[in-house]
């Protein structure tokens, strides 16, 4: 006679894929809470935000997979309503349709490009410079491209509400993430 065999209870997922999933939720919550410290500037619909600084430093933390999935996590948890989004800009969807949504559009590859290019040198604070660099001229590069397409912007226009107010606050961030990353790296090893 066959005995039946006990059900098992184990979860699909290793434990590494739940400790990844759970890195790739606090990143996008990190890009979520940094997104609400704004300063609006008068001239221009973008704010001054921190969430570019949270989605550089993922770039120089995670592995390019799990940045880029961090920020299309942040992406989908906004769009589902929660409060991840500008505070003074329509929440869940309808802030993707936003003026100043390719910005956030550009957070996963920007995040993406970052992490790659850090990876590909040699993890150094001057490579952690240069991939946030790069990483902050896609966020530039897609962002003020689809504001001008938006508020339909010349392109003088567009490069002076939507990427001149914006590059000494983007030197600090840059300097900031990769002394963040560098730390962090010091610690870890």
């Amino acid at each position: 006679m066959n005995t039946p065999k006990p059900m098992t209870t184990a979860l699909p997922i290793s434990t590494s894929g739940i400790k990844n999933i759970s890195i790739v939720i606090a990143a996008s919550v990190l890009v979520g809470l940094s997104a609400h410290i704004i300063l609006p500037l008068p001239f221009t619909p973008v704010p001054i935000s921190m969430a570019p600084f949270a989605v550089l430093l993922i770039g120089l933390v995670l592995t390019p997979r799990m940045a880029a999935t961090a920020l299309l996590a942040y992406l989908a948890e906004g769009a589902a309503g929660l409060p991840f989004f500008a505070p003074n800009a329509p929440g869940g969807l309808a802030h993707l349709v936003w003026p100043t949504a390719g910005y956030l559009f550009a957070f996963p590859l920007a995040a993406y490009i970052t992490a790659k290019v850090y990876r590909r040198l040699n993890r150094s604070f001057f490579a952690a410079i240069l991939a946030t660099t790069v990483g902050s001229v896609v966020l530039f590069a897609i962002g003020a491209t689809l504001l001008g397409f938006a508020l339909h912007l010349g392109v003088q226009t567009t490069i002076a509400a939507g990427v001149l107010p914006f590059l000494l606050g983007d030197a600090i961030k840059i300097l900031a993430a990769a002394s963040a990353a560098t730390a962090w790296k010091r610690i870890r090893n």
